[in-house]
């Protein structure tokens, strides 16, 4: 058609396509998804498994101070009783109650130095718990010592849980 002279043609303008949605998002914002989610899941999984045993290994240590404060200007006999029960409830968390339940005596003593005492339970301070709970009256101990020995004891096998 061709234009008659001082005819205008009546044209229509150029019309623009809308711009894109933010939904549903192109194929590669899924795929960013998806790998973002198989990082952030685990890592979030990976944390509270931590935070929970730190927590635990901190009430555990809190235990262990609470029963030294309940004995402090007190009679020792109590605290090496409630000592060794401590140290027994440690290692059957840490390790399979078939290797620990039964042990008693110098046993026990060395099964406390093989998993962290150094030696100190059995040629040590340590010796106390051996017969320390049975008796009447618990032999003078240096208490700081033998504390310090089972914190550190507590310390290394909480750490060590698997």
């Amino acid at each position: 058609m061709n234009p008659v002279a001082g005819q205008m043609l009546e044209l229509r303008d150029i019309h623009v396509a809308p711009p894109p949605g933010w939904w549903p998002p192109a194929p590669g914002w899924w795929v960013v998804a998806v790998l973002l989610l198989a990082v952030l899941i685990p890592s979030l999984l990976w944390l509270r498994r931590r935070y929970l045993a730190r927590r635990f290994r901190r009430q555990v240590m809190l235990e262990l101070e609470n029963i030294t404060n309940r004995y402090k200007d007190k009679s020792m006999d109590g605290f090496v009783a409630e000592t060794g029960v401590w140290l027994r409830r440690v290692a059957l968390y840490r390790y399979p109650q078939e290797q620990v339940a039964s042990l008693t005596g110098s046993a026990w003593l060395e099964f406390l130095d093989a998993t962290g005492g150094a030696g100190e339970f059995r040629n040590g301070v340590g010796q106390v718990l051996e017969t320390g709970p049975y008796r009447s009256q618990v032999p003078n101990v240096a208490v700081d010592s033998l504390l310090a020995l089972v914190r550190s004891w507590g310390q290394k096998n909480l750490e060590a849980r698997p």
